[in-house]
Order: structure tokens, then C-alpha cells, then sequence
């Protein structure tokens, strides 16, 4: 399942959403060309990436913020950059831009040291956004659980796209991260523990927010929906209307 947008339009301008996005898209492109020369590709990943055995001898915790902006691949950053654009917008909206902006470091070192409990010893790099990302999923499940999010949904060669609650989309996210982190750990290359912490991270983190807006009352004052319409779909104009 692949998010493409939410029908959950925010209040105020992202500002912070679109400085992160920029800030990890600069950042990727800055090192992109190492991606051909995996030796020199390895010791930046070893200097900026988040090896849990340098932590723990005490060395190297800078990483644990400057790994949240680095990426293996495009796939890899395309994936947390629309995730973060769809579902960012409405946490700012929430919690406001500096709160927000704080909010997601939290998320994004608190993601790394739950990886690094989980694997201490491992001398493998670690990076990407997802467990700050995670975390904004999470605030985002406590907020607005039913807002509808249009997801394109790959079954083998037949591609979908369906329209469904967000506790169903992030729900069998987390789900799916719990069981893959219970059931390899990283052993297929990926902080499973980091993705599924960082959401529950982002719920509790956001809790106190939740509750100071009403808490279950907002749940039952809004039905879990956005406090606002939902976007209009997209309006497709065809030939005649063009010419009309």
C-alpha cells in the first residue's frame, strides 16, 4: 500500500514540512554521486550514518541527528519525502511550527536510540528519515484517525486505487514493522524496531496535545475526522470542457 494523498487540508502553511523536505533532498543531492563508488558511498555512511557499537563505546552521537537526513537511494527518499508531505502538514498544523519542528527531531532520535537498543553491537550504518516520519505518522493516527487517504495498492500485476481510513493505512503499517522487527530484527537491511518505535514514539509523544484539545472528547466531537471539510477530489476537465 502506497499513500498519494489525504482529503485533510491544514490550516496554516507547512512551512517546517517543506524546510525538512528541502533540507533531505539538498542534503541527498549533495552525495548522490558517491552512489557509484560504494567504497567512498561506505566510509560516508561510516562518518554521518548512526552505528549503534560506536554509540555505545560513547563515540559518534552527532549521528544520531545527522543520520535523519541521509538516504540510501532515491526509492528510499522519495518514500519518506511523500509520507512526510502527505501527513506532515495537518501534525504542523496540530502542534504548531516550532513545536512541530521539535516534535520531529524527538521522533527521529528517539526512532534511532529504540534501533539502537535493539542491535548495540552492529557496526552498520544506519539512516534515513523514517523513524521522524514514523513519528509523524503517529501523532498523525491520534489526531485524525478516520481522515480518508487515497492509497494505490500494488496486489502482483493488478494495481488499485482505494480510498480508506488512516487507522487502516498506519495501523497495518505498524502492524507489519512490529512483525518484521519481532521477526529479523535488521537482518534484511532495514531498522524495523526504528519505524514501529518511532510511531509509537510520535503517539505518545503527541498525547499531551491530544488531550489538552478535548483527548477521547474530540474523537467523539468529530467522529476521529478532520475538524475541517475534506479536500474536493481532483476535477478532470476533459476535451469539451477545455474548449467550452
Amino acid at each position: 500500500m502506497f499513500p498519494l494523498r489525504d482529503h485533510n487540508p491544514s490550516g496554516r502553511t507547512p512551512y517546517v514540512t517543506w524546510i525538512l523536505m528541502a533540507i533531505n533532498v539538498v542534503v541527498y543531492l549533495s552525495y548522490v554521486f558517491r552512489l557509484t563508488d560504494p567504497e567512498a558511498l561506505h566510509e560516508f555512511y561510516r562518518t554521518w550514518g548512526m552505528q549503534p557499537a560506536e554509540l555505545m563505546e560513547g563515540r559518534e552521537w552527532h549521528t544520531l541527528i545527522t543520520c535523519m537526513f541521509l538516504h540510501g537511494g532515491w526509492l528510499h527518499i522519495g518514500g519518506n519525502m511523500m509520507f512526510l508531505f502527505i501527513f506532515g502538514d495537518n501534525v504542523e498544523d496540530a502542534l504548531g511550527h516550532l513545536w512541530y519542528l521539535l516534535f520531529y527531531l524527538v521522533c527521529g532520535v528517539g526512532a534511532g536510540a529504540i534501533h539502537l537498543a535493539s542491535d548495540p553491537e552492529s557496526l552498520v550504518p544506519t539512516v534515513g528519515a523514517s523513524g521522524a516520519v514514523a513519528g509523524v505518522m503517529g501523532a498523525y493516527l491520534l489526531f485524525y484517525p478516520k481522515a480518508k487517504v487515497d492509497i494505490l495498492v500494488f496486489l502482483v500485476v493488478i494495481v488499485q486505487l482505494i480510498t480508506a481510513p488512516a487507522w487502516l493505512l498506519l495501523g497495518a503499517w505498524f502492524a507489519l514493522e512490529s512483525y518484521r522487527a519481532m521477526a529479523n530484527s535488521a537482518a534484511d537491511g532495514i531498522a524495523h524496531w526504528a519505524h514501529s518505535g518511532g510511531l509509537a514514539l510520535g503517539v505518545l509523544c503527541a498525547i499531551p496535545v491530544f488531550w489538552k484539545r478535548g483527548g477521547p472528547a474530540m474523537w467523539r466531537l468529530t467522529r476521529g475526522l478532520p475538524p475541517h471539510p475534506p479536500a474536493p477530489p481532483p476535477r478532470i476537465v476533459d476535451a469539451l470542457d477545455a474548449d467550452s
